[in-house]
């Protein structure tokens, strides 16, 4: 590719606790040409995810931790610059798990075709129309298994798949109740986005809060928080509930280890389960659940805002930061701007 240099940010530690200066190497090299059956694509936004963190440790789980020295790996959003394969042209907008890095050689396998617009932002394709949405999508309605009339409550309400969430129930006609951080978040998902109520829980007690909003129980509760806001949910379960955890940020960086539910025996008490779920084993499903994301998007039933951060790779580490400090405002994405 010429002279080009793909800057990147690679792990160079694991974290204990928030993740600091220490964690990071940033490196640079030659882009690389492709190989045989393979593209080059010059990564243009990178997707900002609380799972980062738990992709920084060793240990097992859903997806083998990032190798010490590798590039950090992220899903982000790029143009195809060269192409020695058939599936994909130069001047194709793709997403995928691309790294946080100016350029990515790589194979066609979990690559998408995507077409922005003026209409639809490139950034959207990491939020309301790519693997967020996804996430609300399947986590609302197939493992929530939610009803019309049931009462949901949200955690992370004012993040990216938490505030997708709390559309997404509004249209399927429950009443949705969400938990967020500061006053202009809760304004936010009220006025703007059409939640029933908002909990401060920087401010207000959530569960005398949560007695107040759902006197006859929670029928369904979408995590992405954990801790202390999980059992306060808990205690307030209604009968035959079904709790759904995506995530527990703020638990990622606790430096004595997560701190586990007090109240999961009322998981027993009220009939109610609870249950994990990643958004890949809907891939096959991807399809149907995009299409109807992208009709109500159309029709304005649903609101995409996306946290857009101008900056470099380099700035990968602090942006990363806002995230764990409850800063961003919908989905978190960088967009780098070429050195």
């Amino acid at each position: 590719m010429g002279n080009d240099i793909n800057r990147q940010v690679r792990l160079a530690a694991r974290p204990t606790g928030t993740p600091g200066p220490e964690v990071w190497e940033h490196t640079s090299e030659a882009v690389p040409e492709p190989g045989e059956g393979r593209l080059v694509v010059r990564v243009s936004h990178v997707s900002l995810d609380p799972a980062m963190r738990g992709w920084m440790n060793e240990g097992k789980s859903y997806a083998p931790p990032v190798e010490i020295g590798a590039v950090m790996r992220a899903l982000g959003l790029g143009e195809v610059v060269a192409s020695n394969t058939p599936d994909f042209a130069v001047g194709d907008t793709v997403t995928g798990v691309l790294g946080v890095q100016e350029y990515v050689e790589t194979g066609p396998q979990g690559l998408q075709k995507v077409q922005p617009t003026a209409e639809v932002p490139p950034e959207r394709y990491l939020a309301l129309l790519g693997m967020t949405g996804m996430t609300a999508y399947f986590g609302l309605f197939d493992v929530g298994a939610l009803a019309e009339g049931e009462t949901v409550v949200v955690s992370g309400a004012a993040g990216a798949v938490g505030s997708v969430v709390g559309q997404l129930a509004k249209i399927r006609g429950a009443r949705v109740i969400g938990i967020a951080g500061g006053p202009e978040k809760c304004s936010w998902i009220v006025d703007e986005l059409g939640f029933d109520a908002a909990i401060d829980y920087r401010t207000e007690k959530v569960s005398q809060r949560l007695k107040e909003l759902a006197p006859d129980g929670v029928d369904v509760y979408f995590d992405n928080v954990g801790g202390e806001i999980l059992d306060a949910v808990l205690a307030r379960l209604a009968m035959h509930a079904r709790v759904v955890i995506c995530g527990a940020i703020s638990q990622y960086n606790a430096e004595a280890g997560m701190a586990g539910p007090k109240n999961y025996m009322n998981l027993l008490v009220y009939r109610a389960r609870m249950e994990g779920f990643l958004v890949g084993d809907y891939v096959s499903r991807w399809g149907e659940a995009g299409a109807e994301l992208a009709g109500w998007l159309a029709e304005g039933r649903i609101h995409s805002r996306e946290d857009v951060v101008d900056g470099t790779v380099d700035d990968f580490p602090d942006v990363l930061l806002r995230l764990f400090r409850g800063e961003n405002t919908g989905k978190l994405v960088l967009r780098l701007q070429q050195a």
